[in-house]
């Protein structure tokens, strides 16, 4: 569901949503909630599963996604595909969950040695004289999941009717166009998992309010002053950017910027002058857990220096797990979030498109 009305009512500093309150504490910590998100609110978006570099030509990773066994393959000589990680005989898994990609030319079920290719498609059944009912193999291919290839990342759509990805991600194509497509590796990567529900980290990353108070020594350098911020708003994506200083450069260059987008369903993509692209992102666990996620992207050249970027992104992101479960225990506790400030508008305007595909429009309620 877009919002046409919302974004064409919008300017630059998304004022109209300074009138919206913030989500009421209820829908952080309801079991309906959460069962609707993942019923409505997940499926009508693409999620990020997985580097492109991570899954080479001829190989395959087993992963999950919201609890779904999910199937990456990369035939030799074609795009890279998404299947349900289940045989469609008897349901179990044609591979193990794995760290990493596994080389492999055929996918051979464990159960009853059913056979497929890369593609998805039946090349052999045990036994295929012997069914009872008539069998022909090109009946029971894998279950395919739509899948698209958006900044070196892969993204996998469970729904049936997603939002196009060039909509979800509106205004990181308006921002980076081309560069967005350049060709980049993943240079390291972090996972952990958050004591806290997916909307308080979401909200957190969107919170331009507290960067300069809680992140003083690390993310507030890298951003800057308050007054030197820019923000954007559209229909689905929004964006803080924040002038990078040159060495050297006269008083009136213009100085290339670094870019923060929120995104839905809980992502995020931070994006450097140099190139550099990170993916965060929060998806759920339970009502009270979600896992980070960091991959941070780059030009082969760069992967010496992975490591030592990871770090200075997990100094803040360290920092910011003792806020949001701090949060976490607030709002279970039966807070009522006071008012918004100017400089938490990125949170109202994700807030407003949640509320709008999950139903939960004002006044907010978990038994919507």
């Amino acid at each position: 569901m877009a919002l046409p009305s919302e974004a064409a009512a919008m300017d630059a500093s998304g004022d109209q949503f300074g009138q919206r309150p913030f989500l009421e504490a209820e829908l952080y910590r309801s079991a309906s909630v959460a069962e609707r998100e993942r019923q409505v609110y997940a499926p009508r978006f693409w999620h990020p599963v997985a580097p492109l570099s991570s899954l080479p030509e001829g190989s395959a990773l087993p992963l999950e996604l919201l609890d779904q066994p999910l199937l990456l393959t990369h035939p030799p000589g074609g795009p890279p595909r998404a299947f349900l990680n289940r045989c469609p005989h008897r349901g179990v898994a044609l591979l193990p969950p794995a760290q990493a990609a596994q080389p492999c030319r055929r996918l051979i079920c464990p159960y009853h040695g059913w056979t497929y290719d890369l593609g998805g498609s039946l090349r052999a059944a045990a036994r295929e004289a012997e069914f009872v009912d008539p069998f022909a193999r090109e009946d029971w291919p894998l279950i395919q999941l739509a899948c698209a290839v958006r900044g070196s990342m892969l993204w996998v759509s469970i729904g049936q009717d997603p939002l196009p990805l060039e909509h979800q991600l509106d205004l990181v194509e308006q921002e980076l166009g081309p560069a967005l497509e350049r060709p980049r590796v993943l240079l390291a990567s972090l996972e952990s998992e958050l004591a806290c529900n997916w909307k308080i980290a979401h909200d957190n990353t969107l919170d331009d309010y507290h960067v300069a108070i809680a992140h003083p020594t690390t993310l507030h350098r890298q951003q800057g002053p308050v007054r030197h911020y820019r923000h954007r708003f559209a229909d689905h994506t929004n964006l803080l950017a924040t002038p990078v200083p040159l060495q050297g450069s006269g008083a009136d260059a213009e100085a290339p910027e670094f870019l923060t987008f929120g995104a839905p369903p809980w992502i995020h993509l931070l994006a450097w002058p140099d190139g550099r692209l990170a993916l965060i992102s929060f998806p759920p666990r339970d009502l009270g857990r979600c896992r980070l996620q960091v991959w941070l992207l780059g030009d082969p050249a760069q992967t010496d220096l992975g490591e030592a970027w990871i770090e200075e992104l997990r100094s803040f992101l360290d920092e910011d797990r003792a806020l949001v479960e701090s949060a976490q225990r607030g709002y279970t506790s039966g807070l009522t979030p006071g008012p918004a400030h100017r400089l938490e508008r990125r949170i109202l305007h994700q807030q407003a498109l949640y509320a709008r595909i999950t139903g939960l429009e004002p006044p907010f309620s978990a038994r919507a």
